[in-house]
């Protein structure tokens, strides 16, 4: 059972756009079919379908098969390890 930080941060990691499902289900052993059915309990329908959308559309790359190979990590360079998920201050 998740609790409500383990939630959001999931509905996070989701709306990003880096953030690749294997991702997802490696931190907290969630697949796709289960983050979409998490994302539309948690989320206004609205939301939810603006969510689908850009999901399947070719912005995002939530689907490893779809990146290309210059993009080789999730996360961006400037932050700090994944618990801890903040960028550092300059």
């Amino acid at each position: 059972m998740l609790n409500p930080v383990q939630i959001d941060r999931i509905i996070e990691m989701a709306w990003e756009d880096r953030t690749p499902f294997e991702a997802i289900e490696y931190q907290f052993s969630l697949t796709e079919k289960d983050v979409i059915v998490l994302m539309r309990t948690e989320l206004k329908r609205s939301s939810f379908k603006l969510w689908r959308a850009r999901v399947n559309s070719g912005v995002s790359q939530k689907h490893l098969q779809k990146r290309t190979s210059e993009m080789d990590r999730f996360r961006c360079s400037r932050q700090r390890t994944i618990s801890n998920n903040k960028i550092s201050k300059r």
